[in-house]
């Protein structure tokens, strides 16, 4: 029995100073953390070497020093990492941040940047777009050997837009829902004054007169007349303010017709742009037209749709490649033509090469 109760007091003694030692080492690490200091700062950029630098340990810094002011020698306690990482995070092509503090109390800032896929270098926009359709600016001082897209298309979104594309889409999307609730609205007055317009004519037609016991039938004939007069004076207010509603109406219903062709103009210049995006994949993803593919010149047709021209690496042609469809089937044809005998002697004599039409490859200089 003893035996039995000395094990038992035993296993007590140990849990209890198992937990003794757990208590004090965490007030020791509670004390450690309270009088801790930041010692210095430690940035790693995870993919730097594989995407180009668009993101510097020195522009890391600066980011720091504007949301935090003074980091070293300041207690980890004061320090919202947090908001640090949010505030990193604003800078569009910053992908991923986090941040956190070792026990010697050095600083640790870990960040992937974003990958870009092409640059688009249109009239007032200078932007990086990546696979996934995230729109950023492009910074200063800084380049990526990406396709660049240039000419005269317009985006369907504004040059300092910063953001997912899908996202901004249903922002406007959204917007302009709430434009043609807005405008549905504004029909409500003209049914009110339709109805009581209604109710006015209604009135009109129960209009009677009956004649008097000792009324002459001259005065009767008189009063008949003038009922007949008014009658006619309040169909031709009520025909008026008819043809007033009905314009208003129309006037209203023409502003939901712009709006939802501006809404369906607006979804297919996302669209097209989506293509695009699409298009730039396909051309990174081919070792061939990876390496010759410089430049993509994009213009807006007569019809609204996209077109695209392509300035290759060597000759001095450009490829007028149109509307971005049956892109497979063009590309294989013009890699044929690049390959060819032919289209590798007289690469310099072209000054177009055009693949628009199926199964042509239409060369002029």
């Amino acid at each position: 029995m003893r035996t039995k109760w000395a094990k038992y007091a035993g296993i007590i003694l140990l849990w209890g100073g198992v937990g003794a030692t757990l208590l004090c080492a965490s007030r020791r690490v509670a004390r450690h953390d309270a009088d801790l200091r930041i010692s210095g700062v430690e940035i790693e950029i995870l993919d730097s070497t594989a995407h180009g630098q668009l993101v510097t340990r020195e522009m890391v810094r600066g980011w720091i020093a504007a949301s935090e002011k003074r980091v070293e020698g300041r207690l980890v306690s004061e320090l919202d990492l947090g908001k640090l990482e949010r505030d990193i995070a604003r800078n569009g092509f910053v992908g991923r941040v986090r941040a956190s503090v070792d026990y010697s109390g050095r600083l640790r800032v870990d960040i992937r940047q974003r990958s870009p896929l092409m640059r688009l270098l249109v009239d007032g926009y200078n932007l990086y777009v990546t696979e996934e359709g995230h729109l950023f600016p492009a910074p200063r001082s800084t380049s990526i050997y990406v396709p660049v897209v240039t000419g005269g298309y317009r985006p369907p979104f504004e040059p300092g837009c910063e953001g997912r594309l899908d996202e901004r889409l249903r922002m406007e999307i959204e917007k302009s829902e709430r434009r043609l609730a807005e405008l549905e609205t504004g029909k409500y007055p003209f049914y009110r004054r339709e109805r009581k317009n209604i109710e006015y004519n209604r009135e009109t037609r129960r209009m009677r007169i009956r004649k008097a016991l000792l009324e002459s039938r001259e005065h009767f004939r008189g009063r008949v007349e003038e009922l007949r007069a008014e009658k006619r004076d309040r169909r031709r207010r009520y025909r008026y303010e008819q043809q007033q509603i009905q314009l208003g109406m129309n006037r209203v219903e023409a502003k939901c017709r712009e709006e939802l062709a501006r809404q369906k103009k607006l979804e297919k210049n996302y669209q097209d742009f989506s293509k695009l995006i699409t298009f730039v994949k396909r051309i990174d993803r081919d070792g061939f037209w990876r390496s010759e593919i410089v430049q993509i010149v994009a213009s807006t047709a007569h019809s609204g749709a996209l077109e695209v021209e392509l300035v290759p690496r060597s000759g001095r042609y450009t490829v007028r490649f149109g509307r971005l469809e049956r892109e497979e089937e063009k590309l294989e044809l013009l890699e044929r033509f690049c390959r060819s005998d032919f289209g590798s002697a007289h690469r310099d004599d072209w000054r177009t090469v055009d693949v628009r039409l199926a199964n042509r490859v239409i060369c002029s200089n």
